[in-house]
């Protein structure tokens, strides 16, 4: 396998054991809470550092690429992944969980730190297309994740009525145990091997002129406008198990990996025509609408035929935010190298991790809380959220029937509320298109190698 091909494929198996503790951790949060006792909020909570962990050192790393190199910063995400697992799996409560999904986080961000510059400097003259067919493997993980966690729950019978919590929390540590395998495989894959240099560098830009590029007005609009399409995007796949699984009593996790196959396939095959054809900025307003269009579909789905509709129009609008936007200021902004990529990917996690996956945890508490009894809020309802640890005490049929009611309203009322964030991204966008067309249409700014520009 020729270097450049090794570490492309190395880096879709790093992103691979990113999405699949994406995955997994989505799947085993309904388990988590009841092993624990968490309430929604304090679920969200403790999600949180997996998300802004990933922020954190995405952007460190990607002021940092150029300084330590790619080989030092993959081997300490490699690390990083290792140990997050096996401290997942030991975890005793609160804290002890927080701290090892906050070291999954780091790890996380540390490969997309690294993998997103090393992409767009082994192809620099299709830098939008190969950062989509990179980030396809972004939904690779998911399915292969997801696949993985519905066969154990199947095969350990954790979704039937009598699983006791000596089971699901079995259940869950086997399935967080999984991310190890594309992690050892990608840590051989790069064991030992050279890493290029940046575009950036390679180009002899320097680093007042790269920090200089964070400050461009078009540049801080668009890691707004990411930090926007990481919550429409991530934020419901991050709950997605927790909240399908009330709205229509399925397990969610298959539906993140039926719109995760959509992603793959769109990415993986139809992105290069696609962008090419509409230029990426056309390609994010046709993701913003259809991304919109399928949230506020699925508050209003009753059915799993309406979900399947839904998630369908959700998962094609999705699938090109995150890759597109990291191509646009790759390809708009050169000169700011790894630390503009850094500071993209940062931002989304961030809103992710800080805004978006803690406020569905409170506008899902709040509104199952607001639709029960003052009797049946005394007994399940602590710190604020629904306490699954007590519903299942709960025998009455009728009082079941309540909670359950109350979990589907929240449940449709946290994806009524996010939809509409890829609403404002539509007009956003649109504007955008609109004005470059006017100016003269979306053009790719290349650096020459070895010299300044």
């Amino acid at each position: 396998m020729v270097k450049q091909k090794r570490l492309f494929v190395a880096s879709c198996l790093a992103l691979i054991a990113t999405s699949m503790a994406f995955s997994i951790r989505a799947d085993i949060i309904p388990a988590l809470k009841v092993d624990f006792s968490f309430t929604d909020t304090q679920m969200g909570v403790v999600a949180g550092p997996g998300l802004w962990g990933f922020a954190i050192t995405i952007v460190l790393g990607g002021m940092l690429v150029d300084v330590l190199g790619m080989g030092t910063l993959m081997a300490l995400a490699f690390v990083g992944h290792v140990a997050g697992v096996l401290l997942t799996i030991f975890a005793t409560g609160f804290q002890s969980l927080y701290f090892a999904t906050l070291l999954i986080g780091l790890a996380n961000g540390t490969v997309e730190a690294v993998i997103n510059p090393l992409t767009a400097t082994l192809y620099s003259d299709s830098k939008t297309k190969h950062l989509n067919m990179l980030h396809a493997w972004w939904p690779g993980g998911l399915i292969v994740g997801g696949l993985m966690g519905y066969g154990i729950t199947k095969i350990m019978g954790l979704d039937a009525p009598d699983v006791t919590v000596a089971v699901l929390s079995m259940g869950w540590k086997i399935k967080m145990a999984l991310i190890l395998v594309p992690t050892l495989i990608y840590g051989f894959l790069l064991f030992g091997q050279p890493f290029p240099k940046t575009e950036r560098v390679a180009a002899g830009v320097s680093n007042k002129e790269m920090f200089s590029q964070a400050l461009h007005p078009l540049f801080i609009l668009f890691a707004v406008l990411m930090m926007m399409t990481a919550a429409a995007e991530l934020g419901p796949d991050q709950w997605v198990g927790n909240l399908l699984q009330k709205l229509v009593g399925i397990q969610g996790v298959l539906l993140l990996v039926y719109t995760a196959g959509i992603m793959f396939v769109l990415r993986h095959f139809f992105s290069g025509p696609l962008i090419q054809k509409m230029n990426p900025l056309g390609v994010l307003v046709f993701a913003s609408l259809l991304t919109a269009l399928g949230l506020y579909w699925l508050s209003f789905s009753t059915s799993a035929f309406m979900v399947l509709l839904a998630a369908t129009i959700f998962g094609i609008g999705k699938t090109y935010f995150w890759p597109t936007m990291l191509g646009v200021v790759a390809e708009r902004f050169p000169k700011g190298g790894a630390l503009l990529l850094g500071l993209m990917g940062g931002a989304g996690m961030f809103s992710v991790g800080w805004l978006a996956t803690p406020i569905m945890g409170a506008i899902q508490d709040h509104y199952a809380v607001q639709a029960l009894s003052p009797e049946v809020q005394e007994r399940v309802v602590s710190h604020g959220g629904i306490d699954e640890r007590k519903v299942m005490e709960v025998k009455e049929p009728a009082v079941r029937q309540e909670i359950e009611q109350a979990e589907q309203h929240s449940a449709a009322m946290t994806y009524r509320w996010i939809s509409l964030v890829p609403a404002i991204l539509t007009i956003v966008f649109f504007l955008l298109f609109f004005s470059f067309r006017q100016r003269g249409g979306y053009q790719v700014i290349h650096l020459e190698k070895n010299n300044r520009v």
